[in-house]
């Protein structure tokens, strides 16, 4: 007997030992694959010219803190260093146990289209906490030249007048409660929200948020037939979008499960902060006029729009 329970306590713990290798990999595999710029199918050639790399060489920062989310992570453009020039900024939001070191490529993205971009390890951003330090450290960074005598290679190159912020699921509610109830609600100049977790579910969770407060212009997206509804069904997110009162699109990526909403729509949201936060004509041509690609990309379902040009 003494044999037989032994062997089970071997196995116990080699049981145990393979769940939790199983769940380390699963937490630190990327959640984008690397090369989706030019693997993710585009059905336009606007979304098509902003889901691939931008013309921008890219560096990256990382900053340690002793906040809960222990770092911030800061993608630019390597040119940053070497003019006068501002750079407009993208924040964003992580997922539920998504930091963002999970999908850099994403960052990097933005970053290639001359954007400053900053995000967190956070874990939990429904309450916009990160977001809210994000902005913080980026002034510090914009306002000393030195910071305990190490030079800040951010001074004064932060157009904090073209600000905008991104988040999926969880990150998603973030998005709407840092331009709704933080102190630096008001710097932000767009938004884009991906599957934000309805409102029922929200509320249950304690994440609660009201989109009729946002006053910037935003986009919502969520997926269609590949397992979204969970979080988001079609008719929650129109909920979501009727409550909101100012420039607003919502759309559905047809055959999209929720987590590859972070990425597949990204053509339309890169175009999205070049139309707000770099004034890019071109990129505006996917949301405005009498045909705005964004409603005859048959990729897509149920758009919505409502843009005062």
């Amino acid at each position: 007997m003494k044999k037989v329970l032994k062997v089970l306590g071997i196995i116990l713990v080699i049981v145990i030992a393979v769940v939790f290798a199983v769940l380390k990999y699963l937490g630190s595999r990327p959640a984008v694959p690397v090369d989706y710029q030019k693997t993710t199918e585009t059905g336009g050639e606007i979304e098509a010219k902003y889901m691939a790399n931008g013309p921008y060489e890219v560096s990256v920062k990382e900053e340690g803190t002793l906040l809960d989310f222990g770092k911030f992570w800061i993608y630019y453009p390597s040119e940053l260093t070497e003019t006068n020039r501002k750079y407009p900024v993208i924040v964003i939001c992580n997922g539920s146990g998504t930091p963002l070191s999970r999908y850099p490529t994403v960052a990097k993205h933005y970053a290639s289209w001359g954007f400053i971009v900053i995000g967190t390890e956070e874990n939990n951003a429904w309450n916009a906490f990160g977001a809210e330090m994000s902005i913080r450290y980026l002034e510090k960074m914009n306002e000393n030249q030195k910071i305990e005598d190490t030079e800040s290679i951010f001074y004064q190159r932060i157009d904090f007048d073209n600000v905008g912020i991104i988040g999926h699921s969880q990150g998603g509610v973030g998005v709407i409660n840092a331009i709704t109830d933080t102190k630096h609600k008001d710097i932000y100049k767009c938004a884009v929200s991906l599957s934000p977790t309805n409102k029922t579910l929200a509320h249950n969770l304690f994440w609660d948020y009201d989109a009729s407060l946002i006053s910037v212009p935003i986009l919502l997206a969520s997926g269609e037939g590949g397992g979204d509804d969970w979080v988001v069904t079609g008719e929650q997110l129109v909920e979501i979008y009727n409550d909101i009162h100012t420039n607003k699109i919502a759309m559905r990526r047809k055959s999209t499960p929720h987590n590859e909403v972070l990425y597949k729509p990204d053509g339309y949201i890169t175009a999205w902060f070049m139309y707000f936060l770099q004034n890019d004509e071109e990129a505006a041509k996917a949301f405005t006029g009498e045909n705005p690609e964004i409603m005859l990309n048959e990729l897509y379902t149920d758009q919505m729009i409502q843009i005062a040009e």
